[in-house]
């Protein structure tokens, strides 16, 4: 089968197409052939070493696609059903995937193929956001940063429904009108305005309970100072880059603040966890009050292309690779 590996770390350039062998499934585990393959920015972060792999490896966490095979003691699948999964370790840019049987959730009818490849990450990762990490109650206060992204137009929607005051920050005027259209209550442009100040100025001085920040470098030091008492710091990603080293005594002076660096793979490392999470993800897609557009699709062999246009912030929503 044809898949996408990197050598070496670097940028686009280092993504290759290469001809891999098919396996057969070992104990626990399902072939999924693959209908539609989900881009993140954490596959980014795999190519450029942010996040260590050993080397050569494959690339991508999430997937769907259809069982054509399945291993000794697969009990959660059969052969024959659409299934998507977000797992470890990456290998998704590929025609087809070897994946735990316990790691795989059946898509329900009326969900496409190229919806489920979008969302198990990124829609898991908002459930994790929302429900688990800081169930946000109605009325409350939240500030999300990068609200026009694949996880953000997703949260935009879910927190809408959940009754929340959103104040989204955006890179762009344009990318502001997505966010209010998904469901942000106030838009903050990022690029020419002190996120800080309007935030202070939206809540009265008050800040906000919880801040969830998946840009990092640039923005994780004023997130601290949107914060209320006893606030919580959410910080998931590093599209800016990583945050550097800071002194623990901060989070006592701006207020005993709480931070958290969590990972979707933790929040679902037990099947039943995983299970709520797809079930609410898909019962609010079910129910319309989050639609999912898939606004950009690139075969395969041009995942390169793909990741050009995620790293230059020309993408909104999702992402998808298709075999």
């Amino acid at each position: 089968m044809k898949a996408i590996r990197i050598h070496q770390t670097g940028g686009p350039e280092v993504l290759r197409l290469d001809e891999v062998a098919l396996p057969e499934p070992g104990q626990g585990q399902a072939r999924v052939r693959h209908t539609a393959i989900g881009v993140n920015f954490i596959d980014t972060y795999h190519r450029t070493g942010l996040y260590k792999l050993p080397l050569p490896s494959g690339l991508g966490v999430e997937a769907a696609g259809v069982v054509e095979a399945i291993g000794p003691g697969v009990s959660q699948v059969r052969e024959g059903d659409r299934v998507a999964y977000v797992s470890r370790p990456p290998g998704a840019y590929a025609e087809a995937a070897l994946v735990p049987g316990d790691r795989l959730v059946r898509i329900p009818d009326g969900v496409s193929d190229e919806v489920a490849a979008a969302i198990m990450l990124k829609g898991m990762t908002v459930w994790m956001l929302v429900r688990r990490i800081h169930a946000v109650k109605p009325g409350e206060n939240v500030l999300f940063h990068a609200a026009a992204g694949g996880v953000g137009l997703i949260a935009m929607q879910w927190l809408r429904a959940l009754g929340a005051r959103t104040i989204a920050t955006v890179g762009s005027d344009e990318k502001g009108k997505l966010a209010l259209a998904a469901g942000a209550t106030d838009v903050v442009v990022y690029t020419r305005e002190d996120f800080v100040k309007r935030v202070r100025e939206l809540t009265k001085g008050e800040g906000v309970p919880v801040v969830y920040d998946s840009v990092g470098r640039s923005t994780f030091d004023g997130s601290l100072d949107c914060l209320s008492p006893l606030g919580l710091m959410v910080s998931y990603g590093n599209a800016s880059g990583p945050v550097p080293p800071f002194e623990l005594a901060q989070l006592a002076a701006k207020g005993s603040l709480f931070l958290t660096r969590p990972t979707l793979f933790s929040y679902t490392a037990r099947r039943e966890d995983l299970e709520t999470a797809a079930r609410e993800l898909f019962g609010v897609i079910a129910s319309g009050q989050v639609k999912i557009e898939v606004k950009h699709r690139w075969p395969l062999a041009h995942a390169a292309d793909a990741h050009r246009a995620l790293e230059g912030r020309h993408t909104t929503g999702s992402i998808v690779l298709i075999p």
